[in-house]
């Protein structure tokens, strides 16, 4: 289920639209919308433009698309798919009707608040992730989220890990290295055994051979 949603310029991180879901009690949501805020805070033109952070029964998914950050909590068993799926929709329609109005420096915050409207009327065609058309929207090959990055919210809040793209890519080129390291040592260490295993061999022989005859 699809519990919070929120639109913000990338940036200046103004709050431009907002939905929740009203049918829940709100409560145990507050501690996951503040993360929400603290995850917004970390994002610019540098970030990894669609991450996953888990966070106790929640996950936090973001998108950024168009100068805009789109950031919805959903519970830990909605397929990521769907979520993502969902906020590329709200981004379509975003800029289909504010599109040419989200750069002006004197916008107020929530100034489209009535696109909750549309949110809400989303939010309900994506709720049950087993209807037949979440189900045709899972199976399509358009929506690959197999590399899309998750964190952890406490190793990004509280351990200084980062949602930059290049940090991240810096990660896995040293990993990459430090693979490709150990497999060449591996190589070299098999290519050594074959080339001297023979002699090593012949030289056991040898040494056997020569305390069978004259130590016995």
């Amino acid at each position: 289920m699809i519990r919070s949603t929120t639109i913000v310029r990338l940036s200046d991180k103004l709050p431009l639209a907002a939905s929740t879901d009203d049918s829940q009690d709100q409560g145990d949501l507050a501690k996951y919308t503040a993360e929400d805020k603290e995850i917004i805070r970390k994002l610019n033109q540098t970030s990894e433009p669609r991450a996953s952070i888990e966070s106790g029964p929640y996950n936090h998914h973001y998108l950024i698309a168009n100068g805009l950050i789109y950031i919805t909590i959903c519970e830990k068993s909605y397929p990521r798919k769907l979520a993502f799926t969902y906020l590329d929709e709200l981004d379509k329609e975003f800029i289909n009707s504010y599109g040419h109005r989200i750069g002006q420096p004197d916008l107020r915050p929530f100034a489209f608040i009535n696109f909750d409207n549309f949110i809400q009327k989303t939010k309900r065609v994506y709720e049950d992730s087993r209807t037949s058309v979440n189900l045709d929207k899972l199976n399509s090959e358009l929506q690959d989220v197999t590399r899309v990055m998750t964190k952890n919210i406490e190793d990004l809040l509280y351990r200084g890990d980062s949602l930059d793209r290049m940090t991240n890519l810096s990660s896995s080129l040293r990993a990459e290295s430090s693979k490709y390291r150990k497999a060449a040592k591996q190589i070299n260490f098999d290519a050594m055994l074959r080339q001297y295993a023979p002699v090593v061999g012949a030289s056991l022989i040898f040494v056997f051979l020569v305390y069978w005859i004259f130590l016995r």
